[in-house]
């Protein structure tokens, strides 16, 4: 599960810091605009070479993509447990995942695949990588996320906005949900015996991915090279950007 909540700061009456933050009126409107924008423009990139695999190549790794915008409210949420001022600059400089985008493979090579091939893109700038597939969580929580900062063009400016991609397999995406709907059922409060059962589940879900991965090589045979100059990575790991 993401950060843990933090207990109410006194100092903060929480109505009081979300009207500090909607406040901003058109400012907030903009920004927001902004950050759609950036999810906009990853997701038209994904599309295309989506559409590339399947017209292309006998092979597509993309099984699904999703995207999503925070509310004010889930900012407002997210600055009051980092202890960020709840001000458009403040969540600006400390909030990473305003905009975020999903992509769900098959295979967790795939993962990789995908990921160096988006990456690669040259107007794309790499701004962090947190591998929890190669470092799993202590929960158990799987995934790839990749904040790159994209440009967005507009009549008056151009924006580099950052957007978190989030790598999953079809395992590792259901896994995710589950934990989602549990954390929320028990608002965190989560009993120990139910994240024992997640915990366990969680190593299944990764046995999954592993015997799935072993299946697809075997049918497949080697790994197909999907797009001209873009290997996969041998060892099934991160590549340096």
């Amino acid at each position: 599960m993401g950060d843990d909540i933090d207990a109410d700061d006194p100092r903060e009456d929480t109505f009081a810091a979300h009207e500090r933050l909607v406040d901003h009126g058109s400012e907030l409107a903009r920004v927001l605009m902004t950050y759609q924008a950036g999810i906009d423009e990853i997701m038209t990139k994904l599309t295309i070479l989506r559409r590339e695999y399947e017209n292309a190549y006998d092979y597509n790794p993309i099984e699904h993509l999703a995207a999503r915008l925070k509310s004010p409210t889930s900012i407002l949420a997210k600055a009051r447990r980092r202890h960020v001022e709840p001000t458009i600059e403040g969540v600006r400089g400390a909030i990473t995942d305003i905009a975020g985008v999903r992509v769900i493979t098959s295979f967790e090579s795939d993962v990789y695949r995908v990921r160096d091939v988006l990456c690669q893109q040259e107007d794309l700038t790499v701004l962090l990588v947190k591998d929890y597939i190669a470092e799993p969580k202590p929960n158990g929580y799987r995934s790839l996320h990749v904040i790159v900062e994209v440009p967005v063009f507009f009549t008056d400016r151009i924006a580099r906005v950052p957007v978190e991609v989030q790598f999953r397999t079809i395992a590792m995406d259901f896994w995710a949900a589950l934990e989602h709907k549990i954390y929320y059922k028990f608002d965190r409060t989560v009993p120990e015996a139910l994240l024992d059962s997640l915990y366990s589940t969680a190593l299944t879900s990764a046995k999954l991915d592993a015997d799935m991965e072993a299946l697809h090589r075997q049918i497949r045979g080697a790994e197909p090279q999907l797009l001209d100059g873009v290997h996969p990575p041998t060892d099934g790991g991160s590549v340096p950007f």
